[in-house]
């Protein structure tokens, strides 16, 4: 039985990447980009203005204030009519052209104007409020490299450069499926010993936040026709979760069902708690998780070890969540011999984490995930954790917000 971090080492040295495809635009956003980008021309395409003013030349402003006289007009996108000659000044706006032999932009609130005539108050240095030609990105340079999430500046980049399809790795499609004749579809209403499948909706979400594309099995009944049939449709996606029915109880199936259809179980149980019955196998080079089935485990799990092999299989080279330091602010205990994590809400106060429990602990409970900010990691063989100890943290939400 692996522990934490040999389970997760052991599944990430198995996940191999995905293909790749073309996207629009606006479609790679959260995508992970798959060849370096080259510019095909240079950004700015020509010497420009940066400011609303007047284009001069230096030596006409080596003494200020100085009187020039305005010979012309030049819009964003206009075109130049004329060059700036000794003694005048053009009208530009901001990401116009500059004309020849302009040297400078001076800002039109450090002037003054009087019909033809424009005052420069202010000192004029050469090359000021000019953005030239190249010198963002040069035509032929590395404009984006590969392996860069797509964010909404990437896609200004690569707008600015006339892409309109980019080469992404392809989204993993995730089968997810949940046993047991107890669950029934939302939708339906419970009656006594039935439970909504709520598991697959959270696992389907959790999914789609990693990027990845749910495709929802449905529920397998308790028996091995169904598994079979549910799984073998599964293994045709380019991973597959299951939720519960990871015991060893004689109505758990999925371990025979999955022998049986030549995944290769690389470990069945982990050192962890909650989630000690997570299993991992490969079906080829398709990861298989086997989650247990209470919702706080499920989640939990997910997060330990779906998420980042999701992450790997599309291109990404940060998968795992960071760890940070944190002070547990009261006392927790625990049985030596497993890593726990429990689940605690979490606030940053005078630059530091401090973690309180978000409530009661058992995996059936939902509302302590609904709560919780984060998972406070309890070393293995700890068995008391006085209040004030540091201890590290999983962050899972934004603990750093906005106050307002």
């Amino acid at each position: 039985m692996p522990n934490f971090e040999n389970a997760r080492s052991i599944i990430l040295q198995n996940i191999s990447l995905l293909g790749t495809e073309k996207v629009p635009l606006l479609e790679s956003l959260g995508r992970v980009l798959s060849e370096d980008i080259i510019a095909p021309w240079d950004l700015p395409l020509c010497d420009n203005s940066a400011m609303d003013g007047f284009a001069v030349l230096t030596s006409d402003c080596s003494h200020t204030p100085i009187d020039l006289k305005v010979t012309g007009y030049i819009p964003a996108g206009g075109a130049i009519t004329s060059s700036v000659e000794p003694g005048c000044a053009i009208t530009i706006m901001t990401g116009a052209p500059v004309p020849p032999g302009c040297t400078a932009v001076v800002p039109v609130e450090e002037t003054k104007q009087v019909n033809d005539t424009v005052t420069i108050k202010a000192k004029v240095n050469n090359r000021q409020h000019i953005r030239f030609r190249g010198e963002d990105i040069a035509s032929g340079s590395r404009a984006v490299t590969a392996g860069t999430v797509i964010r909404p500046a990437e896609i200004n980049m690569l707008a600015s450069l006339g892409k309109t399809y980019i080469p992404v790795y392809q989204k993993a499609r995730v089968a997810i499926l949940s046993t047991g004749d107890e669950l029934i579809e939302l939708g339906e209403t419970p009656t006594p010993g039935q439970i909504i499948n709520s598991n697959a909706l959270s696992l389907a979400a959790a999914v789609r936040q990693s990027g990845a594309e749910p495709v929802l099995l449905g529920i397998a009944l308790d028996n091995m026709e169904s598994h079979r049939e549910k799984m073998i449709e599964g293994l045709k996606c380019d991973a597959m979760i299951t939720s519960a029915g990871v015991s060893a109880g004689d109505r758990d199936f999925v371990r025979d069902v999955l022998v049986e259809l030549d995944v290769n179980q690389l470990f069945w149980k982990i050192d962890i708690k909650p989630g000690g019955p997570t299993a991992f196998g490969m079906k080829d080079n398709r990861p298989v998780f086997s989650l247990p089935g209470n919702p706080v485990s499920t989640m939990v799990t997910f997060e330990l070890f779906v998420r980042p092999a999701l992450l790997k299989m599309m291109g990404h080279q940060k998968t795992i969540r960071s760890f940070v330091k944190g002070i547990l602010q009261e006392a927790a205990s625990k049985k030596a011999g497993k890593v726990n994590f429990i689940r605690v809400r979490i606030e940053k106060k005078d630059g530091r984490y401090l973690a309180s429990s978000a409530g009661e602990q058992q995996t059936g409970i939902l509302r302590t995930m609904v709560t919780a900010d984060g998972l406070a990691m309890l070393p293995l063989e700890a068995t008391l954790i006085p209040a004030g100890s540091e201890v590290d943290l999983l962050l899972m939400n934004n603990v750093d917000m906005m106050t307002e």
